[in-house]
C-alpha cells in the first residue's frame, strides 16, 4: 500500500498542474472554458429537474461550490487510478490523463455558442496534466535507485513542490485576471430621462428581523446555470434583434445608453423559490424599455408569439411575446440600484420583465433577441418541461419571527414581507395564530405595483406551542393561492406557516 500511495498522489498533483494552468488559460479567454465548470456545466444541463430543485432546497446559493466540488473531486479520484496505472506504465498513465482532458473538451466543445478558440484551455491541460505525470514518474525512479547522496529524493521533492506551486498559482492567478477584466464598476451610466419616484422609507428599522426594503446587490440572490460568471467587455458586446421581424438589428452598448433610459422599482422572483423561500428580492433597475429596442427591428404584424433571449454563451429563455410587450415595464437593464450591473446579475445588459418568474423572463449577460413561434424554436427550460407561461404568484412570507424560534411572552412583532406583480400590487396582508381568525397585518409603505410590500403585526403571545401563518390579497382583489404546490413546472404556492414556542 505504502508504494501505491505515492503513485495516486502523483496523478492528483499532476491534474492539479493541469487545470491549474487551464484554469489561468481559461481566464484570458473565456472562463466557462475551464476543464472542470464546462464537465460541471455539462452536468448541470443534464441533471433532471427535480434533482436540481432538490441541490438549490439543500445547498441554497451553494449549490454551485458543491457541484464544481463534487466534479473536481470525481476528477481527482479518477486522476489517482491514473497515477496508479502509471507505477508500473508511465505511458499508459499519462494517456488516462488525456483522456479525462477528451471528456472535457467533448463538454468545451457541446457549449452553444463554442469555438476552436474555446478548447485552449483542454489543450493546456492536455499537455500539462500527462507531461507532470511523467516528470513525476521519472523523479519517482530516480529517487528509488538513488545513492545515499539523497540526490535523486530532492529531485523528486522539488519537482512534486513545484508542480503543487503550479497548481496553486494558476488557479489563484485565473481568479485574479478575470476579477480585473471588464470591470463593472468603471462604466458610467447616464441619467434616466424618466426617474423613479424616492423610494418610500421601510420598516427596516422599526420591524428587527424584516427583510430590508430595498436588496442591496451583495445580498440579491442568484440562481441560474452558470458555474462561474461571465467575463463581457462593453467594447465588444452586441446585441442582436432578429427572427420574423422587419429588419435585423444590432446594438453596441453605447448604442444602447444613448436611447432613452427609465428607471423602475421591481422585485423579481425565481421559480425555484419555495413557500417562504429566499429566492425574491426588490431593487431599482434601471433601461431601456424591450419595446422600444424591438419597435426598432419593426414587429407590426410578426407572426411569432415568442421572445427567444440568448445569453453570450448560448443559453436561451423564451418569454412569451404578447406579454413582454403588453404595456408592462419590460427593461433591458443596465443598472441595479444605482449602480452598473453587478457580473453575477448580468452585466453588461440582461432582461428584467416585472410579474414573470426569471426562467420565462430574465436573461442575463444578453445577446440576442429571436422573434419566434414556440412551434419553431424550444429554450433550455421549456425543453425540460418546465411551463411556458409562469406568472408569479401572489406570495406573502414570514420573516420574523423565525421557525422553532423561542420567544418571551408578550407582545411579539410578526413581520415580513408580500408580493403580486401585475395585480395591482399588495392590498392587504393577513396573519393567523394557531387556526384562529384572521387578523389585518400593518402595510408598510407602498413601492409601486411591481414591487413587494413590508407588513407586520402586533402578537400578545402566550405560552405555549403556537403556528403563525399568513396571507396576501392583490390590489385586484385576487388571493393568495392557498393550495399547496412544488416549484416545478411553474412556481410554488400555498401558505407560509412556521411554529414557535413562547416560554
Amino acid at each position: 500500500m505504502r508504494t501505491r500511495l505515492p503513485w495516486a498522489a502523483y496523478g492528483v498533483l499532476a491534474t492539479l498542474a493541469g487545470v491549474g494552468l487551464a484554469h489561468l488559460a481559461a481566464a484570458l479567454t473565456d472562463p466557462a472554458t475551464s476543464p472542470v465548470l464546462a464537465v460541471g456545466s455539462a452536468v448541470v444541463d443534464l441533471t433532471p429537474a427535480p434533482a436540481k430543485e432538490w441541490a438549490i432546497r439543500q445547498f441554497g446559493s451553494a449549490d454551485k461550490a458543491v457541484l464544481v466540488g463534487s466534479v473536481l473531486a470525481g476528477v481527482l479520484v479518477l486522476a489517482a487510478v491514473a497515477g496508479l496505472v502509471a507505477r508500473r506504465r508511465p505511458p499508459a498513465g499519462a494517456a488516462a490523463l488525456l483522456g479525462l482532458v477528451l471528456v472535457a473538451a467533448a463538454a468545451v466543445v457541446g457549449r452553444p455558442e463554442a469555438g476552436v478558440a474555446d478548447l485552449l484551455p483542454a489543450l493546456v491541460a492536455a499537455v500539462a496534466g500527462p507531461c507532470a505525470l511523467l516528470l513525476l514518474a521519472r523523479a519517482h525512479r530516480g529517487a528509488a535507485g538513488t545513492s545515499a547522496t539523497g540526490t535523486g529524493r530532492r529531485t523528486l521533492l522539488l519537482t512534486a513542490a513545484a508542480l503543487g506551486a503550479t497548481a496553486a498559482v494558476g488557479g489563484l492567478a485565473g481568479r485574479v485576471v478575470a476579477s480585473l477584466r471588464a470591470r463593472p464598476e468603471e462604466v458610467a451610466l447616464p441619467a434616466p430621462v424618466d426617474a423613479a419616484p424616492a423610494l418610500p422609507r421601510g420598516l427596516d428599522d422599526q420591524v428587527p428581523g424584516i427583510t430590508p426594503f430595498r436588496t442591496a446587490n451583495a445580498d440579491f440572490y442568484r440562481v441560474d446555470t452558470r458555474l462561474d460568471v461571465p467575463v463581457v467587455s462593453t467594447d465588444d458586446w452586441t446585441l442582436t434583434v432578429d427572427g420574423d421581424v422587419a429588419r435585423k438589428v444590432t446594438l453596441t452598448f453605447d448604442d444602447l445608453l444613448a436611447m432613452p433610459l427609465v428607471e423602475r422599482d421591481i422585485t423579481l422572483t425565481c421559480v425555484s423559490n419555495s413557500v417562504g423561500g429566499p429566492y425574491v428580492g426588490g431593487a431599482r433597475w434601471l433601461g431601456v424599455r424591450l419595446t422600444d429596442v424591438l419597435d426598432l427591428a419593426g414587429i407590426a404584424g410578426t407572426s411569432a408569439d415568442q421572445l427567444l433571449s440568448t445569453d453570450v454563451d448560448g443559453m436561451t429563455i423564451s418569454t412569451p411575446l404578447a406579454l413582454a410587450t403588453d404595456g408592462r415595464d419590460a427593461l433591458l437593464a443596465v443598472g441595479m440600484n444605482g449602480e452598473p450591473l453587478p457580473r453575477e446579475h448580468g452585466f453588461p445588459v440582461r432582461m428584467v420583465v416585472p410579474g414573470l418568474y426569471g426562467f420565462v423572463s430574465a436573461t442575463k449577460w444578453l445577446s440576442r433577441l429571436t422573434l419566434t413561434t414556440y412551434a419553431e424554436r424550444e429554450a433550455y427550460w421549456t425543453a425540460r418541461g418546465w411551463a411556458t407561461d409562469a406568472p408569479i404568484k401572489i406570495a406573502a412570507r414570514i420573516d420574523t419571527p423565525r421557525a422553532l424560534a423561542q420567544l418571551a411572552a408578550g407582545d411579539v412583532v410578526v413581520g415580513g414581507v408580500a408580493w403580486a406583480q401585475e395585480r395591482g400590487g399588495i392590498d392587504k396582508v393577513q396573519v393567523r395564530i394557531d387556526g384562529g381568525p384572521w387578523r389585518d397585518a400593518q402595510l408598510g409603505p407602498d413601492g409601486g405595483d411591481d414591487y413587494w410590500r413590508q407588513w407586520f403585526l402586533r402578537w400578545p403571545a402566550t405560552p405555549g406551542s403556537h403556528r403563525i401563518a399568513v396571507r396576501a390579497v392583490a390590489g385586484n382583489g385576487e388571493p393568495q393561492p392557498a393550495v399547496r404546490a412544488e416549484p416545478f413546472p411553474d412556481g410554488a404556492s400555498g401558505l407560509h406557516e412556521l411554529i414557535v414556542t413562547v416560554a
